[in-house]
């Protein structure tokens, strides 16, 4: 399943509208906010149709599932999109995360919870906005992303350490760029270790850089850490591969349609996350070239200067 999805879904006193873009949305936010009404109108509508007085307009099959028999549930469910309304604690589990893996649907879950089994993007956490009778899906960190598109150009924030979420190319790519720049490069090891960098070097200006795509379960607890201090911000591109897709380094005229448009490339049942369809895609574009790209490690031709800064431009450049 690819692309993006309207969904309206309304009856005489409530009407929803948001998109959905990928193949795993997170709902999140207290109680009384329209969370559990939106997935019981779902349900109804599946199982009694207009009749249960509930209009459903989307391209694909909207369907609810929980219980214990989710997994056999599963199995018979395919090219729809799929809402789990909160309490159902199978959406914690590998083997939850493995089925998603393996299917062809798109996921819709509300938890108030980071799920960390489940690769989710920065970008796809809602919450429910109410006017009314209308609600829609307002993005949960909206407004930290819109800070950063307006911060002025006279504001610097020259880090003094970058914490870069892999140890692999990316992390390659920024040590090899300090040399010539003032910040100390330092690996996390995985995503899952950035809030305790963050703790340990609590009175450094610190520029935390990780994969976007796939940040969502550990963004409520670094971005309290981080809380838009002066001396604490993050930086999150889809992934590496994609900062260095969207650079000009490499000239390829058909890289802008998927760049702009990556849902209507990306299979959800063969790339469960965004950063590895990039990574996948690079390494496509700069097969048996000087450029040729490898994650595990960064490729020399990367380490050129030139080459560096077109790639670092990508970065806002109040942060560097």
């Amino acid at each position: 399943m690819r692309g993006k999805y309207l969904i309206t879904i309304k009856n005489n006193v409530l009407r929803y509208q948001f998109e959905i873009r990928r193949n795993i949305t997170i709902i999140r936010g207290d109680s009384a906010t329209g969370k559990t009404t939106l997935i019981d109108m779902i349900r109804e509508y599946y199982d009694n149709g207009e009749q249960s007085g509930i209009i459903l307009q989307c391209k694909k099959t909207c369907v609810v599932l929980e219980g214990r028999q989710w997994k056999v549930l599963l199995e018979n469910i395919h090219d729809s999109i799929i809402f789990i309304d909160e309490g159902n604690r199978f959406i914690t589990t590998d083997e939850f995360s493995s089925a998603v893996k393996q299917s062809d649907n798109y996921y819709v879950i509300v938890t108030r919870e980071g799920l960390p089994n489940l690769p989710y993007s920065t970008e796809e956490i809602y919450g429910i906005k109410n006017s009314g009778k209308y609600g829609i899906l307002q993005q949960t960190y909206q407004e930290f992303y819109r800070i950063y598109g307006d911060v002025k150009n006279s504001i610097q924030f020259n880090p003094d350490i970058i914490i870069v979420e892999d140890s692999n190319a990316g992390y390659e790519f920024f040590e090899n760029a300090a040399e010539d720049r003032v910040w100390e490069t330092i690996s996390a090891g995985g995503k899952s270790n950035i809030y305790k960098l963050l703790k340990k070097f609590d009175n450094k200006k610190i520029l935390v850089i990780a994969d976007g795509a796939a940040f969502g379960p550990e963004m409520d607890r670094v971005m309290k850490k981080i809380n838009l201090s002066a001396d604490k911000a993050i930086f999150l591109p889809e992934s590496f591969e994609w900062l260095i897709l969207k650079s000009d380094v490499i000239r390829d005229k058909a890289l802008e349609e998927v760049l702009d448009n990556p849902g209507d490339y990306i299979e959800s049942r063969e790339y469960m996350s965004w950063e590895r369809f990039f990574t996948a895609l690079l390494v496509d574009k700069t097969k048996d070239t000087y450029l040729s790209y490898s994650k595990s490690k960064l490729n020399e031709a990367y380490k050129n200067k030139k080459i560096q800064q077109t790639i670092l431009q990508e970065v806002p450049k109040q942060l560097l």
